[in-house]
């Protein structure tokens, strides 16, 4: 799979993903993403402002995920735990895998080239966040260093399992 910035001409696909990934959600039980967020103006946005990746394969879009740096308002109040890191940091958000992708690894090529640009801009933090029942994600993030911290809400006041690495130790306990 082939790992680039997306171009607009992507958006479409990209916000294929979103209605794909959602469905997926929906039928494992997961009340994430069911309220029509992402979709193709996130897409569209992320493109814009040049923090939309995508991985293909064979011409075809296989995943998706924004990868973006500075300060996340939703991370800024964690309860339940706290963030070792401070400062800027990188972050992924809106993580979509093609069901035909699956199983190879996509979402860990995200977080590996998330990682290559912090260390490329001088940023130790890396974090992210996921749904309490997106088990998936959740081991995810763990099996690429990031380590469980607490609990932030996002901008519609739900909750999400918070987590974060800090590059220049490794991984976090």
């Amino acid at each position: 799979m082939e790992l680039r910035k997306a171009r607009p001409g992507d958006a479409p696909a990209i916000a294929a993903l979103y209605d794909e990934a959602r469905a997926a959600l929906k039928a494992a039980g997961i009340d994430q993403w069911q309220d029509g967020y992402p979709n193709l103006e996130d897409a569209q946005a992320d493109i814009a402002a040049g923090t939309a990746f995508v991985l293909e394969e064979a011409g075809r879009v296989a995943a998706a995920a924004c990868l973006g740096f500075g300060i996340e308002p939703t991370y800024n109040v964690i309860e339940k735990g706290r963030w070792l890191g401070e400062g800027e940091y990188g972050y992924l958000h809106r993580v979509a895998v093609s069901g035909w992708a699956k199983g190879q690894g996509a979402a860990g090529l995200f977080f590996d080239e998330l990682k290559r640009q912090a260390r490329a801009r001088g940023v130790a933090v890396i974090r992210g966040d996921t749904h309490r029942d997106n088990r998936p994600m959740q081991r995810v993030m763990e099996k690429n260093g990031l380590c469980y911290r607490g609990v932030i809400h996002v901008e519609d006041g739900t909750e999400r399992l918070a987590y974060e690495m800090l590059l220049s130790h490794g991984h976090i306990n």
